[in-house]
């Protein structure tokens, strides 16, 4: 069996990695009836050109292509690499939103459930040496209350159908990541995992290497210099590193581990050594404690969606630099494998998220979360048990994609689901068992709680090592009336602190939207001078609560949404505007995290 994730692609003298980015052939199939026609055999019979990695909704002027739901194909062609005799082939996509099958010379080669994991083909079989060989996806973005995210479809009077989230971001669909073509001998690498244990100065890392084969493995830990610091023999073991350097937050000191299978493989990776604890109430990195200064994020920028880009993703980790942040949570969904891997250089923590969000029956699911409104039941019917085997299975897929990151510190199951009946606490607790089963580092679990999961009534919060609060006071509950909004916030949080002491609480979202171009005096809602007190009342409350270790305000930057009464032209409850511009309260927050 193939792991989900197949590691990271990587090119060394044992294996290659080629990307097979650019412009691919794209048709839309509203009427679905490429299969019947069988595009996966003889290609798209009327294509357009499209951007990969890329969200086709950013490109198109047309309203019905933007928001287009249902089928859309994707085509490209590519040739076997001139070595490739008695070697192994697989095609490797960041990721494909929301579900897909991939074909390689009108042959199934992979299908997948869930857009934002890696999806992996074996080709070996069916690409043909002398190439060139036809690679088709079809791809669906429609959402369902099994899907992660969930939602439902709506059809209009024209009988056109269109997503009805039940999330407030753009249900982005496309080729989103980058998609490879790997090469690796028959005998390989297939997976690996790192824990650490500190010995004084001294750190002990146990590693475990997989394979497919039984030749002997030997493993080697090189410093940043590239010395080597430690060496062993075997798929399981482990490495004494003296004097070890420990990975920190903002103070990142990286390793090389590197796993050879004999003369037929080779694989390396940067990982850091570090240690994760919650003790007294506080979270403490590799021995020091931090307080978590950061964001909830999203991908998305302009004209990219969802799609990830370098330079993008740069951009955003000096915006957050600038601000004094060290963490961010990957709001909703994990992102794309870059983001962790810059994280580990420049030592940012993350919470990592499964795309566990929607689930509540509403389709203005911000505005009930927001104001305590939610409904009730939705984790009854017919529909639960399928969503709960695809939960597992994304819990299971990015766990296992990001374990050995040290920037991944803990784990979040769900945002703002409904937490409030027993249904909930029986459909979640076998979710988070699973995930702690899972990661062998053993990394705290959580969950992000919307308003109507309060002390007196969620059900879930007793499953999580540490809780995470989205709160809106001031904004949807007691918008523009800071001093009701400020009163009514402090009376939960000193519930909170009689139903479950001894736990460090996050806050994982709060803020306003705010216009960037909106001054006004007196502050009122949209403006600048809002969002700036609103923080500051914020910010008077976590003081006030020792067990508040962390501040993660929402949102990073502007990002789109549906659309809607309560939005112009998308969520702008962003610090930075959708173009990573600072609106006035970024230096409100830089003064404030620059000491805290």
């Amino acid at each position: 069996m193939i792991p989900y994730s197949l590691l990271y692609p990587i090119t060394n003298t044992k294996r290659s990695a080629v990307r097979l980015d650019g412009l691919w052939r794209f048709q839309f199939d509203p009427e679905s009836k490429g299969m019947g026609e069988k595009w996966q055999e003889h290609g798209l019979p009327d294509s357009i050109s499209m951007a990969v990695p890329g969200s086709f909704s950013e490109v198109f002027t047309e309203t019905e292509k933007r928001d287009y739901c249902g089928d859309f194909w994707y085509e490209t062609e590519f040739y076997l690499p001139s070595d490739h005799a008695g070697k192994k082939q697989y095609i490797r996509f960041g990721s494909v939103t929301n579900r897909c099958r991939v074909y390689c010379n009108g042959v199934l080669v992979a299908e997948h459930e869930g857009g934002f994991l890696p999806v992996v083909a074996d080709v070996t079989d069916v690409a043909a040496a002398d190439g060139p060989n036809r690679l088709v996806v079809w791809v669906n973005n429609e959402l369902n209350e099994t899907s992660m995210p969930c939602g439902a479809v709506k059809t209009t009077r024209t009988g056109r159908k269109i997503n009805a989230p039940y999330f407030d971001f753009f249900n982005f669909g496309g080729i989103h990541r980058s998609v490879w073509l790997v090469q690796t001998n028959l005998e390989a690498i297939q997976d690996y995992t790192v824990d650490y244990e500190l010995d004084g100065e001294d750190a002990l890392v146990h590693y475990q290497v997989v394979t497919n084969g039984e030749t002997t493995v030997s493993v080697a830990l090189r410093d940043a210099k590239g010395q080597i610091v430690a060496q062993a023999e075997g798929k399981e073991g482990t490495l004494k590193v003296e004097k070890a350097h420990l990975w920190k937050v903002r103070n990142a000191y990286l390793y090389t581990f590197t796993a050879t299978v004999g003369t037929v493989d080779e694989y390396s990776a940067k990982i850091g050594i570090r240690t994760v604890e919650i003790k007294d109430n506080q979270f403490w990195i590799s021995g020091e404690k931090v307080y978590l200064k950061g964001f909830g994020k999203h991908e998305d920028c302009d004209m990219l969606g969802k799609g990830f880009n370098y330079a993008v993703a740069k951009r955003d980790y000096e915006c957050l630099k600038w601000i004094h942040a060290n963490c961010f949570r990957t709001s909703h969904y994990p992102y794309a494998e870059e983001w962790y891997q810059m994280a580990d250089e420049e030592g940012f923590l993350i919470i990592d998220e499964v795309p566990a969000v929607g689930l509540m029956r509403s389709f203005t699911n911000y505005l009930a979360a927001g104001t305590g409104s939610s409904y009730t039941g939705f984790f009854r019917g017919d529909h639960v048990e399928k969503l709960q085997k695809h939960h597992l299975q994304a819990v299971e897929e990015m766990i296992l994609r990001d374990k050995n990151h040290p920037s991944v510190f803990a784990w979040s199951i769900f945002n703002e689901a409904e937490t409030t009946s027993p249904f909930a606490h029986d459909y979640f607790a076998p979710v988070f068992a699973r995930a702690r089963e899972l990661d062998i580092q053993h990394r705290p679990l959580t969950g992000a709680l919307e308003k109507s999961s309060g002390p007196d009534c969620c059900q879930v919060y007793p499953l999580m090592d540490f809780v995470c609060l989205n709160r809106y006071y001031g904004w949807y509950i007691h918008g523009g009336v800071m001093e009701d909004a400020e009163a009514e916030f402090l009376e939960e949080m000193d519930q909170w602190a009689i139903h479950y002491p001894g736990h460090p609480f996050i806050f994982t979202e709060y803020g306003t939207d705010t216009l960037p171009e909106m001054h006004r005096l007196p502050a009122s809602m949209w403006s600048q001078e809002y969002q700036d007190e609103y923080m500051e009342m914020y910010a008077k409350v976590f003081d006030r609560y020792p067990w508040v270790v962390g501040e993660l305000a929402w949102n990073f930057a502007d990002f789109q949404t549906g659309q809607g009464i309560m939005r112009v032209g998308g969520n702008r409850k962003g610090v930075f505007t959708r173009e990573r511009q600072p609106k006035q309260t970024a230096h409100l927050l830089r003064k404030r995290w620059e000491t805290k």
